[in-house]
């Protein structure tokens, strides 16, 4: 397998963590967003949005968006699951999930934040001010659905955990109050304590130099 990925992109850092956790070998092939490198021939005829991650499996076949991906590996390499068995508990799971994937990332990528700046000529404070209010928004939800510890769901790791702690490294990135989140700041000091979270860190990629 082979992973496209940037290491400060919150949907490749996912998916980074969802193949550490479950032990699959694959090969990281960096693409340069500041670079435009997303937006090169090449890279659309893998992946026609041009964006990241995308996986490109062992017979050539490229998959992109990281919740089909991650869907994707639950099916085909079920040991360590990211989901519960039981129905109920992983559609809590999933709603969760995409509460970060639809109503959080989409607002505060950098795309959305160069079209705001390069586009509509908004300041760097007000930028920030845009950031911030999707942020404290979405994440006030999450923090009050949380009941459990060490993870957002109890004493496993899910998918949930996978799509939180790449958005709390962005928060923190663009100086968030996080104060208001106790329990998220909680759950992400213990997830960054396990090797397939921080070995997936932005800093520790081979394209962050």
């Amino acid at each position: 397998m082979e992973l496209y990925s940037y290491f400060r992109s919150s949907a490749a850092y996912r998916l980074r963590i969802a193949l550490n956790i479950k032990g699959i070998e694959h090969t990281l092939k960096p693409v340069n967003l500041l670079k435009g490198e997303h937006k090169n021939e090449a890279y659309r005829a893998l992946q026609p949005q041009g964006l990241v991650p995308a996986l490109q499996l062992d017979d050539g076949t490229t998959l992109g968006q990281t919740t089909a991906i991650v869907e994707y590996l639950e099916a085909e390499y079920p040991h360590t699951p990211l989901l519960p068995r039981d129905s109920v508990a992983a559609a809590v799971v999933r709603s969760w999930v995409n509460t970060i994937a639809c109503d959080i990332h989409p607002l505060n990528n950098l795309r959305v934040l160069k079209y705001l700046v390069h586009e509509l000529g908004v300041d760097e404070a007000q930028k920030s001010a845009w950031y911030h209010h999707w942020i404290s928004e979405g994440f006030a939800a999450l923090e009050s659905q949380v009941r459990a510890a060490p993870y957002c769901f109890g004493a496993e790791v899910t998918l949930a955990d996978i799509y939180l702690i790449p958005q709390i490294y962005n928060a923190l990135r663009f100086n968030t109050d996080m104060t208001a989140f106790p329990k998220l700041m909680a759950i992400d000091e213990a997830c960054n304590k396990l090797a397939a979270f921080a070995e997936a860190r932005p800093e520790n990629q081979p394209d962050a130099n």
